[in-house]
């Protein structure tokens, strides 16, 4: 087993060298089945073979794959695309927290539910700016801000602030990402020309599935607001929450949308619910190690050049589990003592983790597919991968 492996991976080796060999070609029958194979061979022979005609057949076949092929096969494509052991830190700051008027089942933050979480205004800039140095201080090169708002109609004000908010920790040469609700194109537009790097909003599920999480916002206007951030040049961040209820057909229809929007998103954050007493979802069962893998694997062989973010729900893995995500292609996490209103992974923790898997931290950039563009080295010939 050791031989074929071996010999599968020189002759990936080798097509970095001679990129008009045939990869196919070069690996033993023996080595190619699953429909994770298949579509990680085609998405390593060539870096701009980036399909966005997936069908939901195709994908679930992908996700469907034995767990030990999507994870071996998963970590070839990531390390075809993307540095295998750079992961970007990223801080998520609620700017504005609670008192929603979405009925999001799953969010502590709605008005709808009884949770514990108390409404308050729009933080003022000193004390985001001093987040934002904080964070860049402990290695976080993106600065998320969250603002628990249906919208940004008739918060002009607050709108306004808040570029300034982007201009000044752009200014402090991080990566700056915002999620505000829905959005025009107008608005986006500001937040382009204030320097935004992304936005995120997230699809959260399957257009099947959604009206059963969600009642207030339609899935087609947050497609729509996805629209205007593209269109106004800005990277579109949106993925989605596991653990909610829904079937593995859902998580396949999830990731068939965003593989098949009109760019891949630059990044897709993969969240595991935490399930908050007083909300609709309190009582659902947390989210298996192995159901976080299949969807991180999945969307990184459909998604290749995508960033995929390890993001709520990473405080209940062990460091183990969190380096198996990693390998199936994961490349950056969320830091800090929370996310938005729930618990994240202490700084020692992750700052222990990095040391112990050799991780090093990604430096900010605006992600472009030229960035992302890393040859694999033909190894010596005493090399043999072992797995």
């Amino acid at each position: 087993m050791l031989k074929r492996i071996s010999v599968a991976a020189r002759a990936m080796a080798s097509h970095s060298s001679n990129p008009a060999a045939p990869l196919a070609a070069n690996v033993p029958r023996s080595l190619l089945g699953s429909a994770a194979e298949d579509a990680a061979l085609a998405a390593v022979a060539s870096k701009s073979a980036l399909r966005f005609d997936w069908s939901k057949n195709e994908i679930k076949r992908i996700y469907d794959s034995p767990l030990m092929d999507l994870l071996f096969y998963s970590s070839l494509v990531h390390r075809k695309f993307h540095d295998g052991r750079a992961v970007q830190q990223c801080t998520l700051l609620s700017i504005k927290t609670g008192g929603c008027s979405e009925d999001c089942s799953y969010c502590p933050q709605s008005s709808k539910h009884a949770t514990t979480v108390e409404a308050t205004k729009l933080m003022k800039e000193d004390s985001v700016l001093a987040a934002a140095r904080k964070a860049k201080e402990a290695g976080s090169s993106r600065f998320c801000m969250g603002a628990a708002w249906r919208d940004m109609e008739g918060r002009k004000s607050n709108f306004n602030s808040i570029l300034g908010y982007v201009k000044e920790i752009r200014g402090m040469g991080m990566e700056v990402c915002c999620t505000l609700g829905m959005i025009t194109g107008t608005q986006a537009k500001q937040l382009k020309e204030a320097g935004l790097t992304a936005y995120n909003h997230n699809l959260d599920t399957s257009r099947e599935f959604y009206p059963k999480i969600i009642t207030t916002r339609t899935y087609d206007e947050r497609l729509d607001t996805l629209a205007h951030v593209r269109d106004a040049g800005i990277n579109v961040c949106s993925g989605g929450i596991i653990g909610l209820g829904e079937s593995h057909d859902d998580r396949v229809g999830m990731l068939h949308t965003l593989a098949t929007l009109p760019e891949h998103p630059e990044s897709v954050p993969v969240n595991a619910l935490l399930a908050v007493e007083g909300t609709p979802l309190e009582a659902q069962e947390p989210v298996k190690i192995w159901e976080m893998i299949r969807m991180i694997g999945t969307a990184r062989i459909v998604m290749p050049q995508t960033m995929i973010r390890l993001s709520a729900g990473r405080v209940r893995f062990t460091q183990p589990e969190q380096a198996m995500c990693f390998m199936a292609g994961a490349n950056s996490i969320f830091t800090g003592d929370k996310l938005l209103t729930t618990p994240n992974n202490a700084y020692n923790d992750d700052k222990a983790m990095f040391e112990t898997l050799g991780l090093v931290p990604l430096e900010p950039k605006s992600v472009t597919a030229k960035d992302l563009e890393i040859e694999i080295p033909a190894p010596k010939a005493q090399d043999e991968i072992l797995i």
